[in-house]
């Protein structure tokens, strides 16, 4: 398999309020960016979106390395997904979960593409390079949201 280095990030002015999300993909010398937004959205739904749109990025099963900064998307996939399925995607607390159209999705995403995916933590604004172009990517897509940027083709 491919070896595939991914940063993922996302940013929302206000939330609720305008969001982007933004990925940065690197395999060898090769680096694509990725970034999108919405109008209305949450700082957690472009966490996951960022993540679920770089791996929609990959063509074929890879062995990656995802780092985000966002504890939500971390613990959402390393600890709390076996039990939201097991209960019925509720929380320990009997509470939906939140945003479980995206959690479905990324779910699915990991589990169906056979990628060999490594998730890390990265300090978000620390100066981590890979980090802080997925977070000027994130930023671009909340000027797309905002119309004040055209969407990437």
């Amino acid at each position: 398999m491919s070896a595939v280095e991914i940063y993922t990030d996302g940013a929302c002015k206000g939330n609720p309020g305008p969001g982007g999300w933004g990925v940065l993909l690197k395999a060898g010398p090769t680096e694509k960016e990725l970034f999108g937004g919405e109008k209305l959205t949450t700082n957690n739904r472009m966490e996951l979106m960022a993540v679920i749109q770089a791996l929609r990025a990959l063509k074929r099963p890879c062995d990656v390395t995802l780092h985000v900064d966002s504890q939500y998307v971390l613990k959402g996939m390393t600890e709390w997904l076996p039990g939201w399925k097991a209960k019925g995607w509720r929380t320990a607390a009997g509470q939906p979960v939140k945003n479980v159209e995206l959690w479905q999705a990324l779910d699915e995403l990991v589990h169906r593409a056979g990628h060999s995916i490594q998730w890390r933590w990265v300090r978000g604004h620390d100066g981590d390079p890979g980090n802080e172009r997925a977070d000027l990517l994130a930023n671009r897509g909340v000027e797309v949201a905002l119309g004040r940027r055209p969407a990437p083709m």
